[in-house]
């Protein structure tokens, strides 16, 4: 039998070194920012959000409400901001809603 290291590892710690191996972080990024804007925005404007994409530092939204659109157009530098302090990073850069 082989003999067993003594260092442990967290599980956390081995996905993230898994996904950085495996240039993976942007793929991560774009499933994590959907969570986000859910979480931040609550179930309300989730209702009216019909996709959540990021591109190239752009977060993109589209929404069904135009009335929503126009408000949250007033807040976009609240929200990007909210938005990275959750992702952890500066991710997002300026925010589309279409």
């Amino acid at each position: 039998m082989t003999k067993r290291e003594s260092d442990s590892f967290s599980i956390k710690d081995l996905m993230g070194a898994f996904i950085k191996e495996n240039k993976l972080e942007k793929g991560f990024q774009k499933i994590h920012i959907e969570e986000a804007w859910i979480k931040l925005m609550g179930p309300g404007i989730a209702t009216y959000t019909n996709e959540v994409k990021l591109q190239n530092g752009t977060l993109i939204i589209r929404l069904n409400s135009s009335v929503l659109r126009e408000e949250l157009s007033y807040g976009k530098e609240k929200i990007i901001t909210m938005i990275n302090e959750e992702m952890g990073e500066e991710v997002v850069k300026k925010i589309m809603l279409v």
